[in-house]
């Protein structure tokens, strides 16, 4: 087992209107000795928005904002910013967001060049119905049931039905070009899949119908465990290494009082990160401590920014969706742990 420290909570509520409920989920990137941080703030109703602040090193607070620096202003995000990651490819820092408008969550982003002013730059994901989901990715393979489940579409009215689409968050992207496209996780329940392209203009309703066409193909990722047997989804962007792409994701189960979540470990192959060369076959960490297991929502943690100081892996993770923590690992004993659960490999491309 590898051994994990827990440095314990590292952001908690400030009393502020815009994160009254919570602070959790953040997106973090260095920079020098510093560690910017977005994360996800909960104000009354389960509004979300983006606050921001700066660490000098992992954990020493040097500011945080007292107003939020992204928030709903579109008619696809009026109820919630929420769960960014952030990272930088070429001169571009990109960050991702799930999108809520109060029945559909959608991976969305906004670019910048400073980490001041974001330009929204709308959705990442398809806009598709349960109906032409259905018909596109269930055209060649029996489609998981549970693709269907957590909206619950056969419970709500035809008028609700027409305006839901299915939720796809957890968008992710590789902190650089590889084999010269742009390439970036999403997660359709209960999978992590992958896409690849040129240009980020390429995400048209037409991309998205020939890459459902072989949805199968794009997985990359699928529950296997027992501590993600209910479903899986991506954690903070991958970390490149000599031995892969390493990911820290999130697994799910569920239990008589409610879903676990817990971080997960993976590495991806360098050239084609949807081949998946080796998985920890235990959690990475899980809920244990009181500020884990108790919070706006029990037995959470739920990894979405990891950066690296001294050879040293930290990773930040919303802790019971109330409050951001840290742990930290030595990256050399982990990747050599990950080395030991090592998979039969086949080229995916």
């Amino acid at each position: 087992m590898i051994e994990v420290e827990k440095h314990g909570v590292l952001l908690s509520k400030s009393g502020l209107g815009f994160e009254l409920e919570g602070v959790l989920n953040p997106g973090v990137i260095r920079v020098d000795d510093n560690v910017h941080m977005f994360y996800r703030a909960v104000g009354k109703g389960n509004y979300s928005t983006l606050g921001y602040c700066i660490f000098n090193g992992p954990f020493e607070l040097k500011y945080r904002s007292d107003i939020p620096v992204l928030f709903p202003q579109l008619p696809y995000e009026i109820h919630g910013v929420e769960d960014p990651r952030i990272t930088k490819i070429g001169d571009v820092y990109y960050l991702t967001y799930t999108a809520y408008d109060g029945l559909n969550a959608l991976g969305a982003y906004a670019t910048s060049t400073d980490l001041i002013k974001f330009v929204k730059q709308g959705f990442l994901v398809p806009l598709i119905a349960f109906d032409e989901f259905s018909h596109l990715a269930g055209a060649g393979h029996h489609l998981n049931e549970k693709y269907f489940r957590f909206n619950n579409p056969g419970l709500i009215s035809d008028s609700v039905k027409a305006q839901l689409f299915v939720w796809d968050k957890n968008v992710i992207f590789f902190p650089r070009l590889i084999n010269n496209q742009f390439v970036f996780l999403h997660r359709i329940k209960p999978d992590i899949q992958i896409v690849k392209v040129d240009s980020l203009e390429e995400l048209n309703h037409e991309f998205w119908q020939n890459y459902l066409l072989k949805f199968h193909e794009h997985i990359v990722l699928t529950p296997e465990n027992p501590h993600e047997v209910s479903y899986i989804g991506g954690g903070c962007p991958p970390i490149e290494t000599k031995a892969g792409w390493l990911l820290i994701y999130h697994g799910v189960y569920d239990t008589p009082t409610g879903y676990v979540y817990t971080a997960c470990a993976a590495l991806l192959d360098l050239n084609n990160p949807q081949i998946e060369l080796s998985r920890l076959p235990y959690p990475l960490f899980q809920p244990e401590l009181e500020w884990e297991l108790s919070g706006e929502v029990n037995n959470v943690c739920f990894p979405t920014g990891a950066i690296v100081f001294d050879e040293r892996l930290y990773i930040y993770y919303g802790a019971a969706d109330e409050r951001i923590a840290t742990v930290s690992i030595v990256l050399e004993d982990l990747i050599n742990e990950l080395l030991l659960h090592t998979k039969p490999v086949f080229d995916a491309s």
